[in-house]
Order: C-alpha cells, then structure tokens, then sequence
C-alpha cells in the first residue's frame, strides 16, 4: 500500500487520513479501499457515514477537533506522523498487506535505512537465553543491521539493550506516551538516543491483549528476518513467526534443550523449515543475498492529488447478489468477482459498505469472510 515515491503529505491531508483511520470500523485495508475507491482521504470521509447505513450500521467518524488534538499531542512528545508512501516510511513494511497507512514514530528514523531484523522471544527468558540474545543482537548491530523487538520484558530487552549504541527499534503495542511494560520505561527512554520507538495506535491508547498481534505484525513487517529465541508452545513470539512468513521473511530459531518448556516453540519452529540459530553467521549468510533489495510494493494508494474518475456505485441487487455469494469461510476477493460476474469495482464498494458495519472480517491473501 504505497502511494508514489517520496510524496510528501499536505496538512490538510494528513489530518483527512488521521481521522479516516481513527474512525470507527476503519483498519488498514478499509482504508486503502476507500482512498483507492474515492479517490482521496477528505472524499472517503464524507462517504462513510453513507456506506455504513448502506450495510445496516451508523459509525462514528473522528472529528476533526480529535484528529488536530492527536497532531499537538505527537508534536509535544517529538514525535511525528509519517504516512505510508513518505520517505521515512519502513520501505519492508510498506509492501505488506494491511500495513498502517500512518506511523506515529519518534526518535532517529535513519536507523530504519539500513537492513532490519527483528529478535524476539520470551518475557520468562533464562539467563542463557539473554546472554545468547545479547550475542546475536549485538552481532548484527556491529554488522551494520538495526535490531527490532517489541519493548517486552526477557529476550525483547536484551535485543534493545545490546543494540542501544547501534540503533535499535522498538514497536508499542499502545500509543508512543504509553511504553509498556513499565519496568522497561528507562530501556524506553535510552533507545531515543540513538534509536526509533514507532506505533500505528494513537497517543494515549493503554495497549490491551488484542493489541499485541497487531504489533507483532509490525515487528515481523519492518524486517527482511525474524529471529526466534525462548518461546513457548503457545506465545506471541510464534504469532510474529507466523505473521513473518506470511509476509514472505525469513523465519530463524534458536534451538534450545526439550526439557525446557521455554524451548518449545523454538524447536517446533526449527522442525517446520525456520534456519536454525547458533551463531550471528547462520542470520547473517541467509539475509545477505536480500540486502540492498526491497520486496515490490502493492498497489498505489491514492494521496488526493489530481482528477480522479467518479467512483461507481452499486444496486441493491448486487448487494443482494455479493452477500449470497460470501459464508463464514474466507474467500477471496477475486473469486467473488468471478462467481457474481459483478464488476471488480462494485464488489469492492459491497465489501466496504459490509465491512463499515460490521458484517465482515478481512483475512490475509485478499480473504473475506460474514461474521457469524
């Protein structure tokens, strides 16, 4: 989800995008959809109300007075918001899908134009496992690689810590006043120096459980590898493995002993293709056939600049036609339009109205699902 490289946000723009991705309903995909489809932020702003009571819902959208109050807000901490398409936007994460269309980030956004690879891993981490993640995370900072991780305690603080003097990345789960957990407050502050803390939520937003996939699949996006060390069978670190090789990178592991429970994870990620880990030379021979390459970006998102083409609009029946087609079962995007013979356009406006009201759930590969 790019818009044209190096373009450079109005204010008036950047408020416009600010309030359509706070507005209720509205994730990353519904947001390019409604740019892409009306051609502008400030014109899918004044469609949504319409297009959520078309699918049986009214939604709030973000005031204007809100959106300017987020501005200041990021402004007094230092920080800045950079949408998606600008130059300080992570070129990797630019090319996932669903990746946000503005970062609130704060501190040295230089350090995110070298290579990426993000170390994760258990909050519970042994003694061994933090020594082992210091290792690695320092290597690869020697070696001219920003380190990423998510500010969780164990194994997340050790990547940042060996990385302090080389750069390092960390991604909140929350907004960028709100650094959790509080232990790791100080860790916060010492990565500012030479370093980037980076978040899609807004200012002021107390991370909730649900909020930590999200960010995973920043960590995991941000990265040309994801590095596992001391995860449990069941834990978020294999939840960003899962989202790094959706996003087509490289999964590494760093194996560990079967009686540790810590280790589990690890291990099953080592049995199911993941490079095994023992030494800075495993990540850095498998990633160095990808530097000084980015993946393609999607589509173009539209910035509102220039004439666009009116967008189309849809019947009741094809509503009608669209909601018979779609189950519980995730399907793509473009089977439906090919078993309605609909035209790709007015499927997508059906989807948007469903999805603003609530009536859809968007999966990874471009799938669509009702909700039960």
């Amino acid at each position: 989800m790019t818009v044209a490289a190096a373009v450079r946000l109005s204010d008036d723009q950047r408020l416009a995008w600010l309030r359509l991705i706070r507005s209720e309903n509205i994730g990353p995909v519904t947001f390019r959809g409604l740019v892409n489809h009306f051609g502008s932020a400030a014109a899918a702003l004044d469609a949504v109300p319409r297009l959520a009571e078309r699918g049986g819902r009214r939604i709030r959208v973000c005031p204007l007075a809100d959106a300017e109050r987020e501005l200041d807000a990021v402004a007094a901490l230092g920080g800045r918001l950079v949408a998606i398409g600008e130059p300080e936007y992570p070129s990797w994460l630019r090319s996932t899908d669903g990746a946000p269309p503005l970062l609130t980030v704060r501190g040295h956004p230089d350090c995110l134009s070298q290579p990426v690879v993000s170390v994760v891993g258990s909050r519970n981490a042994s003694i061994a496992g933090r020594k082992f993640t210091a290792r690695i995370a320092g290597g690869l900072g020697e070696a001219g690689i920003t380190v990423a991780s998510g500010l969780a305690l164990g194994i997340d603080a050790a990547a940042h810590e060996a990385t302090l003097d080389t750069g390092t990345v960390a991604v909140f789960a929350g907004g960028l006043d709100r650094p959790y957990p509080n232990e790791n407050a100080r860790l916060a502050e010492r990565i500012l120096d030479r370093g980037l803390h980076l978040s899609e939520m807004p200012m002021g937003w107390e991370p909730r459980a649900r909020d930590f996939p999200r960010r995973n699949r920043i960590i995991s996006g941000l990265a040309v590898g994801v590095v596992v060390v001391e995860a449990a069978h069941r834990s978020g670190s294999l939840i960003t493995a899962r989202a790094a090789a959706d996003q087509g990178r490289l999964v590494f592991a760093v194996p560990g002993s079967p009686l540790d429970p810590r280790a589990g994870g690890a291990n099953r990620l080592i049995k199911d293709g993941a490079v095994m880990v023992t030494e800075i030379e495993d990540i850095i021979a498998e990633i160095r056939p990808m530097l000084g390459h980015e993946p393609p970006p999607l589509a173009p998102l539209a910035a509102g600049e220039g004439e666009t083409s009116p967008p189309c609009d849809a019947e009741e029946s094809d509503r009608t036609i669209i909601l018979a087609a779609l189950g519980t079962t995730p399907v793509e995007i473009d089977e439906i339009v090919r078993f309605t013979g609909l035209a790709p356009a007015v499927v997508h406006l059906v989807l948007l109205e469903l999805d603003l009201a609530g009536h859809i759930e968007r999966h990874q590969g471009q799938r669509v699902s009702l909700i039960d």
